[in-house]
């Protein structure tokens, strides 16, 4: 299972709006459950948002990973927001946060799931990646540069 097999394009937004962290994760949080007809919207937010709780999952250079666990996830499923405008995150650095990595994995996680987000954590800390993430000018470009970065960060994926 690889980063790129859980991302389709159709979760890669562009120019989402952002406000808030917390506007941020109910926007995802709608969405996602739109799309997911197992999801209920409110379980997501309230999941993700106790996450935060326990420490902002941003994780500095203007990249939040906010994830966590749901029992009505069968499988692991990421989305990833460009804001429109970056917003507080609370990240590490104190930096405004506008790439918006979102991971939800089933309630059983286990080191595969770990290894996603270590997966993620490693494509988001590439300089010359958030560079070409900010730069992207659609959705379709957005989602083709993120898979090109993910792919990049784990080539032996795809003998």
């Amino acid at each position: 299972m690889t980063l790129e097999t859980i991302l389709p394009p159709e979760r890669t937004l562009f120019d989402v709006p952002g406000g808030s962290k917390k506007r941020v994760l109910e926007f995802f949080s709608t969405f996602i459950a739109q799309n997911t007809p197992s999801l209920d919207s409110q379980e997501v937010f309230s999941r993700l948002i106790g996450r935060e709780r326990l420490g902002s999952t941003g994780i500095g250079h203007g990249v939040a990973i906010p994830h966590s666990r749901n029992p009505h996830c069968k499988a692991p499923i990421a989305g990833f927001l460009k804001l429109a405008d970056p917003i507080d995150f609370d990240a590490v650095d104190g930096d405004p946060v506008d790439l918006v990595f979102v991971l939800l994995v089933p309630e059983q996680a286990d080191d595969a799931h770990l290894a996603l987000l270590g997966q993620v954590a490693a494509v988001m800390n590439d300089a010359d990646t958030r560079n070409a993430l900010r730069r992207a000018d659609s959705q379709h470009a957005l989602h083709e540069r993120l898979v090109e970065a993910i792919r990049r960060q784990a080539p032996a994926e795809h003998d």
